[in-house]
């Protein structure tokens, strides 16, 4: 009933007004419509989903659903602009560009806008360097174990949280041998990856240390950390691919945490720079999205800006593994949305995944550096995180609980929210995507487990 809702939205208004003087709820809630707005715009305008499912979706989470029934969205096709509120406050705006998803826009400057080519960039002088995966058709399983593998992993609970798988390809010695979309996913629809993009990065980070331009152990080339007594001089770009660059960066995803608030600038990046250190680097581990927008500034400064970032990842990442399908974001500044926004195909994430599979070798040509794969592999101080990766390879009672679920010793994962998953087990000769929309806390871990287990069991003699 309608007097419910402004009932609802007097408490929420009330405790937040209470709160404000300390923990400026403010920036939580212009963080969580800038996500809702975000995500609207992205998932409409580049991989052609509902916005109202969308909405719906994106505001099942904690955090955002006491917000629900005082947040709304207004969804422009001919702008191709979308607006969030909360009762008309906190508004947020994400702005679609094509070919480069959304950008959320701050204030009254225009964000900047990547200039480049994009069929040009798209269009390999050469052929892929890995053979083609599978044809234009959906890949039914031939076999009944792959094909209950896939029944159970887009199963349903009777009660919340839901799972929402939206894709799954399982590719076993190169090619895919079962896939599965939901309604109004195809082959060719790209999907948001969240923290998936964190791994990209890594591959970019690779790919310049191969070519000499950049290496883990060098001190981090960020010119306000270079002042002789400015303790962050000593941070290495190891540091930030494992997350132990001592700087007050902790993400906790609660809208209060300096990690969320960077998505309330334009520059991304040099928010995150800016943040103070609060512990000597490689001592201490914590979960940080900004970390890894530092290192897509470092990639971005490496190569000479914004447009050669782009042209950069298609020539050197994307062309030679057969990427057709995706979709770079950048921020309001001209940096790559390296922690979160990158969309592809779920075919597209598996040849990714392949590269790693392989050893950084594709066509037999060497992409990343020599030991690079297991270098980003292994497992980061007593922790299961890796270098833009999670690991199995570890003592840490979470890659244990994996392992135990099915999912090999060996195995490493490109993890990103609401439970994109790229597995890579090198044992079994096999990749595993798994994306969706799951709310489960653990992204739901179990059901990953479950399909993992049953995929090996179905491929072995």
């Amino acid at each position: 009933m309608g007097w419910a809702k402004w009932i609802v939205a007097g408490l929420v208004l009330a405790i937040l007004a209470a709160a404000g003087v300390i923990f400026r709820p403010d920036r939580a809630i212009r963080v969580a419509t800038g996500y809702v707005a975000h995500n609207i715009c992205v998932k409409t305008f580049v991989s052609g989903l509902d916005p109202q499912t969308i909405f719906t979706e994106a505001s099942d989470r904690s955090g955002i659903r006491l917000l629900r029934p005082v947040l709304g969205f207004q969804l422009d096709r001919t702008g191709k602009t979308v607006d969030t509120s909360t009762l008309g406050l906190f508004r947020s705006r994400a702005v679609f560009h094509d070919g480069l998803g959304c950008v959320e826009q701050h204030g009254s400057k225009p964000p900047y806008l990547v200039r480049s080519d994009l069929e040009a960039l798209k269009t390999p002088k050469t052929p892929p360097l890995l053979p083609e995966i599978a044809g234009p058709a959906v890949v039914e399983p031939s076999n009944p174990a792959l094909k209950a593998a896939l029944d159970h992993a887009f199963e349903e609970p009777p009660d919340p949280p839901f799972r929402r798988t939206k894709a799954v390809v399982v590719v076993h010695n190169g090619q895919v041998i079962a896939e599965r979309y939901a309604t109004g996913i195809g082959v060719d629809t790209p999907l948001l990856g969240f923290s998936i993009t964190k791994s990209v990065v890594n591959a970019l980070i690779g790919i310049l240390t191969q070519q000499g331009l950049v290496t883990p152990s060098m001190p981090a080339p960020i010119p306000e950390w270079h002042g002789a007594d400015d303790p962050r001089r000593e941070i290495e770009v190891e540091h930030l691919m494992r997350m132990t660059s001592g700087l007050d960066l902790d993400e906790t995803n609660s809208g209060f945490d300096r990690s969320s608030q960077m998505f309330l600038h334009d520059d991304t990046a040099a928010y995150a720079v800016n943040a103070r250190m609060i512990a000597p680097p490689g001592t201490r581990w914590h979960y940080s999205s900004p970390t890894t927008q530092i290192l897509a500034r470092i990639v971005r400064d490496a190569v000479g800006g914004p447009e050669q970032t782009l042209a950069f990842a298609w020539r050197e990442l994307f062309n030679p593994l057969g990427m057709r399908n995706v979709t770079l974001e950048f921020d309001g500044a001209g940096t790559l949305q390296g922690s979160t926004y990158m969309l592809a195909s779920a075919r597209d994430w598996a040849r990714f995944g392949l590269l790693y599979l392989n050893d950084g070798i594709v066509g037999g040509k060497r992409i990343l550096h020599e030991d690079w794969v297991d270098f980003c592999a292994a497992a980061t101080l007593d922790t299961d995180y890796a270098a833009g990766f999670w690991t199995n390879r570890s003592e840490y009672p979470s890659a244990k609980g994996r392992e135990r679920l099915g999912i090999p010793r060996d195995a490493f994962f490109a993890s990103g929210d609401l439970g994109q998953r790229i597995v890579i087990m090198p044992s079994q000769h096999l990749v595993v995507v798994r994306l969706g929309d799951s709310v489960d806390p653990t992204g739901d871990i179990r059901g990953l487990g479950r399909l993992v287990k049953e995929v090996i069991g179905a491929v072995q003699p």
